[in-house]
């Protein structure tokens, strides 16, 4: 899966946003003619190399002719139902807007409908918003994670007077994103960056694990005091990660000095038949130089109870000590094995690496190693290799049904060629068709029926050579029942025939 990441170090803007993907493969030429196609008069864009404290930049820089409209969302959605666009570009083009027309109309207290563009409605952000969703569907980006965002500080003027930063508009769309703190005085985040940036982001934070592919630079038309003014895009192919299970469990503690061995163990059993999900000891030292044993017992949450009354009534101990502790665990199952002794039980888990790896239940293998005579760890090792052979079975008759799959496929379907062949037939209109190519016909033409003109059929099946892939060949003749004439000759390699079945084909 394509996926891309927004590094927002110096925050995001619509401009810095489109000259970031065109740095990182987007087709300029294209997004051009999209942006000419809106209607918007003499429109131009382009980019040029720049630095920014030193590190290399996209600017993209829009010339357009000076205009004072203001726009209502639906002059917008007019605008690009009228571009020339994929229809998913041209879909996230009016989420942006509507995203912000959401925003506006919240702040101003009114409606969607009713909120008037006013910064966001010029040319500059309609051709940066339209040109970041042509490029981003250029780029087949499936799903984005960016980093927390910068806002700036200070104020700005706007149409509505002046403001803190963020703007209103601004800080309502950012509403649930991590914002990274930031002194700068100025706007490091704009209404169609914010818009751009949660509309297309799925996740904030770290970068997600993923192959990068391309990186895109867009520089920001200020340079900041303190670092690069420039949006950082990856773009890469996501990495196959295994999820772990994480959860947290209860952990209680206490130290024993006064009770025997055979109460502790007594009180291990008792705690295990009630549900703890593991039990140990350790020797310590106690206060007096006494020796002593610490008891360490893991449950789940909603079982604290129950061990606390284990752990009073069989230990005599005076307190017991509690911390919830978070833990990461493999997915596991619980599966069957067959041995030359018959089923033993065993836990499968999923390692990070995607390998699997199996242990056999210890009750199991004690049972068969006494009834047999047997050692212990050969018959752990015996019933581990039973395991891996019945998976290696199934991996290789998985991977046999998908072949099988993959190769019926690619055999002809005689309902389809006999279907094709019926359309051939039939147009002909029972014309002779020649082996050169050409057709007699037969009378002529009812009267006021127009001419029929050639038709071009596309005809597709495997040939002797080619039993992974399918090919197309053309034939063409004239469908006119009226015609004497001969068309002119098809190549004896694609004059008309029989289309062949497997075990028919030419040599």
């Amino acid at each position: 899966m394509q996926i891309a990441y927004f590094d927002c170090f110096s925050g995001i803007s619509g401009d810095m946003t489109l000259a970031a993907l065109i740095d990182a493969g987007a087709d300029l030429p294209a997004i051009q003619a999209t942006i000419a196609s809106m209607g918007l008069g003499d429109v131009r864009l382009s980019v040029s190399n720049t630095s920014r404290r030193g590190f290399r930049g996209k600017l993209l820089c829009i010339d357009q002719p000076r205009e004072h409209a203001h726009r209502y969302l639906r002059d917008v959605h007019l605008l690009i139902n009228r571009a020339k666009m994929p229809s998913q570009a041209k879909d996230l083009a009016m989420r942006f807007f509507e995203r912000i027309a959401r925003a506006e109309a919240k702040v101003h207290g009114t409606t969607m409908d009713r909120v008037q563009f006013h910064e966001v409605g010029a040319i500059d952000s309609i051709v940066d918003m339209v040109g970041v969703a042509v490029a981003w569907d250029m780029l087949e980006i499936e799903k984005a994670y960016a980093s927390p965002v910068p806002t700036g500080a200070g104020q700005i003027r706007i149409a509505h007077g002046t403001v803190s930063v963020p703007a209103p508009a601004t800080a309502e769309l950012l509403v649930g994103v991590p914002i990274a703190p930031s002194q700068i005085p100025i706007e490091m985040t704009t209404p169609t960056g914010a818009a751009i940036l949660t509309e297309l982001t799925a996740e904030f934070g770290p970068m997600p694990a993923m192959q990068v592919g391309r990186i895109g630079y867009g520089a920001g038309n200020k340079d900041m005091p303190d670092r690069p003014n420039l949006l950082r895009i990856l773009v890469g192919s996501a990495l196959k990660t295994k999820p772990h299970q994480s959860d947290s469990v209860l952990v209680i503690e206490c130290n024993l000095d006064d009770v025997s061995g055979e109460q502790i163990g007594f009180a291990i059993e008792r705690l295990w038949k009630v549900g703890a999900l593991d039990v140990f000891t350790m020797p310590i030292q106690m206060k007096k130089n006494r020796p002593g044993t610490l008891l360490t017992v893991l449950a789940r949450p909603e079982d604290r109870q129950a061990m606390e009354s284990i752990l009073f009534q069989q230990t005599g101990t005076l307190g017991l000590r509690y911390r919830r502790q978070a833990r990461t665990i493999l997915p596991r199952a619980i599966v069957d094995v067959s041995s030359p002794w018959g089923i033993v039980a065993g836990k499968v888990s999923k390692l990070p690496s995607g390998e699997i790896d199996f242990s056999p239940e210890y009750d199991d293998c004690s049972r068969i190693a006494i009834k047999h005579g047997l050692r212990l760890n050969d018959v752990v090792v015996e019933i581990r290799e039973c395991y891996y052979s019945a998976e290696n079975a199934r991996e290789l008759q998985h991977a046999e049904e998908n072949a099988r799959k993959e190769s019926a496929d690619l055999e002809p379907d005689p309902n389809r060629i006999e279907n094709v062949n019926a359309v051939f037939r039939e147009a002909a209109f029972e014309n002779e068709v020649c082996t050169d190519g050409s057709i007699k016909g037969f009378g002529e033409p009812p009267v006021g029926e127009p001419m029929v003109p050639s038709v071009e059929l596309s005809i597709e099946f495997q040939t002797e050579a080619e039993h992974t892939q399918e090919r197309n060949e053309y034939y063409r003749w004239d469908s006119s029942p009226w015609s004497a004439a001969p068309i002119e000759p098809l190549p004896p390699s694609r004059a008309p025939r029989e289309f062949p079945m497997r075990g028919e084909r030419d040599s």
